[in-house]
């Protein structure tokens, strides 16, 4: 009985491993297909309004997409943190104050999960077959899992450019994540 329970947590880890190392190269490796959107998840708006470094790190990725004729639209979600700034209206911000035309950005303030943001996104646009999400590399795979079960054909990924210790944490998270949303 030991024997086998120790059997059990050996390929638990050798599985775990594995996997982990499935979502850091399906993360770190860009897809730069041409798409009609990019479609931004966001993340943390600091409490005075600035965006935190990972959320303009994905902007900016998105923003290399955009300014390169890659993708012809972004889409921009997420929802309303602790510190009460919408996160879609303060990415479009920062976006447009780039130089993105104000019509080629789509805003959704309610994109407060990952799945959210897929469901919202195939809800405005049924028919769009192509995208690339941009977010930190861990969340990449999830997110095209996401698109995908909400009905995106060919989903691609574009990581932000934004390394931080909590990615150790987040990382970790992911693995369970991806099979929560695969269930």
């Amino acid at each position: 009985m030991k024997i086998r329970f120790r059997y059990i947590v050996y390929l638990f880890l050798i599985w775990f491993v594995i996997h982990e190392a499935v979502i850091i190269i399906d993360g770190l490796r860009d897809e730069k297909e041409p798409c009609e959107f990019a479609v931004i998840l966001g993340s943390k708006v600091n409490e005075d309004g600035t965006l935190s470094n990972r959320l303009q790190a994905r902007l900016d990725a998105g923003l290399e997409l955009y300014n390169n004729h890659i993708v012809q639209k972004i889409f921009v979600s997420g929802g309303t943190g602790k510190e009460g700034f919408p996160e879609g209206d303060k990415m479009a911000e920062y976006l447009i104050q780039k130089g993105v035309a104000k019509e080629d950005i789509v805003i959704d303030n309610q994109g407060i999960t990952t799945r959210k943001t897929a469901e919202n996104f195939v809800q405005q646009f049924p028919d769009c077959k192509s995208v690339i999400v941009v977010s930190q590399y861990f969340h990449i795979s999830r997110c095209k899992l996401a698109l995908k079960q909400a009905g995106v054909e060919n989903v691609y990924g574009v990581h932000a450019r934004c390394f931080e210790l909590r990615d150790i944490f987040s990382l970790f998270r992911e693995f369970f994540a991806w099979y929560v949303y695969r269930i």
